[in-house]
Formats: structure tokens, sequence, C-alpha cells
């Protein structure tokens, strides 16, 4: 009898290892690694390949520049799972544009939230056809294409593509944001001369401001999250990128990410690790350093607060913070001019944001 028991005893705690080491192939994976549903994929699919066959990457900017209006638009992408909180301060900035002709906004809102859609506006806030979405899981990379598909497919004039988020807001006016992007030849500070050359008024050379990460400490587990060969051989560790998931690309590189096939099948493969796999801070700086590295800036127009973050969130401004100094102090960039947008923003912060709207932050 005793020794029945003790062997018992002896097999389960021996087992209790190798059910640790097994269990996460064989029991429910959480939310994020919810492998994204077959429709969903083929939906996609057809949008992407509708963006890829209507557009002509190599000739984006001369046609439009060559023709009777050369204006290029930015298209402002939201993804959203909770309502759009800074939508009156989002208005007013493209209220004070030139023209409604330099801009399209298009937004993503996952469908299993309650999302107020603005009204009385001058212009249209385009909430286009939504999947949901997981906070660190291919579904914001989904989600994502689907924004620069469907502005792509939109409206031609669209040269650049800002992806934000519903806790971004702007650092300053609509025509410094527009003038920065596509004019100044001086807002990217690490551009020589002969790329921001213009020709008739517009700018031979563009980048697409994107944060591309090559050496942080927590790469190798974030690429391990998914098995240690899983993203072998199309996506070697030393090609691995990391960056902001909020960037601006050119219509060039929308294409590129739109187009791709080959590491979307790595990228959206379940993971092992929730706490390391974000991979829609991966895919986005991965895919265009390998694709085209030198038509990178390789650092982002968003700012973001990494001090003293919680849970893999940044920092969270609050009312009382909310000031013309912390505006101006958010607007400082090593690397160009200026931070076009800023996040972390508790949405009572639109208040005092407001506030600001005319006298500081719109104030250029």
């Amino acid at each position: 009898m005793f020794s029945t028991q003790f062997v018992l005893t002896f097999s389960l705690l021996l087992s209790l290892p190798i059910l640790f080491l097994l269990a996460p192939r064989f029991l429910p994976l959480r939310h994020p690694s919810i492998p994204i549903p077959l429709p969903d994929e083929l939906d996609d699919l057809s949008l992407f390949n509708r963006a890829a066959s209507l557009s002509n990457p190599s000739n984006t900017f001369s046609h439009l520049s060559s023709s009777k209006n050369p204006k290029l638009k930015i298209a402002f992408l939201f993804l959203t799972n909770s309502d759009l909180h800074f939508a009156p301060l989002w208005q007013h900035f493209f209220q004070n544009a030139p023209s409604k002709n330099l801009y399209n906004v298009y937004v993503h809102a996952d469908p299993s939230v309650n999302v107020t859609r603005p009204k009385g506006t001058v212009f249209e806030f385009r909430f286009i056809p939504a999947k949901k979405t997981y906070r660190g899981s291919p579904t914001l990379i989904s989600a994502t294409r689907r924004l620069l598909a469907t502005a792509v497919i939109d409206d031609p004039a669209n040269a650049f593509f800002a992806v934000l988020s519903q806790y971004c807001v702007p650092l300053h006016s609509f025509r410094y944001v527009y003038s920065s992007l596509v004019t100044s030849t001086t807002f990217d500070l690490t551009q020589s001369p002969s790329e921001s050359a213009q020709y008739g008024g517009v700018r031979l050379k563009y980048k697409s401001f994107i944060e591309i990460i090559s050496k942080n400490r927590s790469l190798w587990k974030r690429y391990a999250a998914r098995g240690r060969f899983a993203m072998m051989p199309e996506v070697p560790f030393e090609k691995f990128r990391g960056g902001s998931q909020f960037f601006v690309v050119t219509r060039k590189h929308a294409l590129v990410v739109i187009k791709d096939r080959t590491l979307w099948r790595k990228f959206k493969l379940p993971c092992y690790r929730d706490d390391e796999c974000f991979p829609e801070e991966h895919y986005f700086p991965t895919l265009l350093s390998m694709a085209d590295p030198d038509g990178c800036t390789h650092y982002t127009l968003t700012k973001v607060n990494w001090t003293g973050t919680v849970n893999g969130h940044p920092y969270t401004y609050r009312p009382p913070e909310v000031s013309a100094e912390l505006i101006y102090r958010l607007r400082q960039s090593n690397f160009s001019e200026s931070y076009l947008f800023a996040r972390k923003f508790t949405p009572d912060c639109l208040k005092p944001l407001m506030g600001l709207a005319d006298s500081v932050i719109f104030r250029d």
C-alpha cells in the first residue's frame, strides 16, 4: 500500500515540470494568441489585392506633382478599441486646414465597442469595415493594414498615411504638420541636402517616419515568443526589429505593407509567451527595415513617455499635468524640428487641452 502511494506521488511530482513545459501547446490560449479567423483573412486578402492592383508606388509623387492639382494629401488613420475621446480637438485641428483637399480621415473601430461617431463637422470621420482587435496580437496588424488599404483605394492623392490611436493628440496646427511632411526641406534633421531638394515646389524624395530599433534587451524574448525557430528562415533574429506601432509612412511603403504575404505568415503565428508578444510593435519596423531601410527615418513623429510604464503601457498624462510647458516639452525632438503628435492622455484631459488649442497647440 505504502509503495503504491509513493509511486503515485512520485509520478505526480515528476509530471508537473513536464506539464508546465508542454501546457502552452495544449491548453487554450488567452485572447492575444487567438488565431485570426479564416473568413477575416479572406476578406483582408480581397481588400489588399484590390489596393495593390490599383496602385503603382513608383510614380506616386511624380504623377501628382505634374497634374493640374499638385497637392498631396495626408490620410489620418485612427485605430481604436474605445471611444474617440479627443475627437473635438481633432475636429478643431482639421478645421484650421487651408483646404479639405489636403487630407482624409479614416477610423478602424473595434465593432464590439460602442463608439460615438462625431457629427456636425466640416469633414468626415470615415468608419471603415472593422474586425475585433486584441492588445498585443496580430489583429492590430490586420487592422492597420485594413486602414492603409482602404485609404490607398479611396483616394490616389493620399501620399502620406499617419497611423494614430484614440489617445493621440496633435502638437501643432494642420498647416505646420502638412508643411513639415510635404514641403519643408529642413524638418527631418537626418536628411541630406540632396534628399531634401525640391522641384517645382515638390520634394523629390520622401521618407517614412517609423521607429526602427535594432538593439534592445527585450528583442530576443519577443523574437522567441512563438518558439525559438518559428520565425525562420524568413525573419532571422539579426533582421528582427522593434519600434512604435504609430507612424507616418509614404504611399510606396503603405503598398509594401499591403502586398506583404511572406512576413505576415510568420507574425500571425500564436505566441506561447503572451507577456513578450507584441507583434504590432515588430511587424512594421521589421518589414520596412528589410524592404527599404534607406527609405525610412528610423524614428517616429509621435512622442511617447516610457518613463514609469505600467503593464507595457506608456506614461499616461492626467489633467493637472496639461499645460503650455508640457506641450512645448512634448514637441522637443533630437531627430526632427518637432514631434507632431503625442500620447498617452486620459480622456478627461480633453477640457484642458481644448483650453490650450488656440493659444498654444495650434499657434505655431
